[in-house]
């Protein structure tokens, strides 16, 4: 285990850095030119990224970013 000490704004820009590439990977798994093998990769880095998320946003922010109900929501759009 590793420990890390950031000051508050570090801590808004790792929050901005991580929403950004979430909302990427989130964006390309709806293309269906992308191989589903490349989107297998794309949704562990999501899962390492939302894990990473969840220790610098809150409860009801890290809602917004469930996979799954992201995915579901788009598709029904």
């Amino acid at each position: 285990m590793l420990g890390l000490l950031i000051n508050k704004k570090e801590k808004q820009e790792i929050h901005y850095l991580l929403k950004r590439e979430m909302d990427e990977i989130l964006f390309d798994l709806e293309d269906h030119r992308i191989d589903h093998v490349i989107k297998r990769s794309m949704k562990e880095r999501y899962k390492i990224l939302f894990d990473l998320f969840k220790r610098v946003a809150s409860h009801q922010e890290c809602m917004k970013y469930v996979m799954n109900n992201k995915v579901k929501k788009r598709k029904s759009e």
